[in-house]
């Protein structure tokens, strides 16, 4: 992988967990073959590898991505929960 061309993707992602992601699935695809997915989205990639390949598409703005949105979880607090019924003794 071009140390060049990671530099430039992380301007666009910003989270390198998510590059990474991102470049992990489509170097996958570019290496599955058959289909339109393993074909490269730029026009010159000459002598370039799958992962150079992903990290161009991404600093060319052919792949994209959408991070969720974050919600905060809440723990219950046990108010009005059923408990189950205890065994009887007679």
């Amino acid at each position: 992988m071009n140390a060049e061309l990671v530099k430039k993707a992380l301007e666009k992602v910003i989270n390198p967990h998510v590059l990474i992601n991102m470049v992990s699935r489509r170097v996958r695809e570019l290496n599955a073959g058959g289909g339109g997915a393993s074909r490269p989205l730029l026009a010159d990639v000459a002598h370039l590898g799958a992962a150079d390949i992903a990290l161009s598409e991404i600093i060319h703005d052919k792949m994209g991505f959408e991070m969720p949105e974050i919600i905060a979880l809440t723990r219950p607090t046990g108010k009005n929960r059923k408990r189950p019924q205890q065994w009887r003794k007679d």
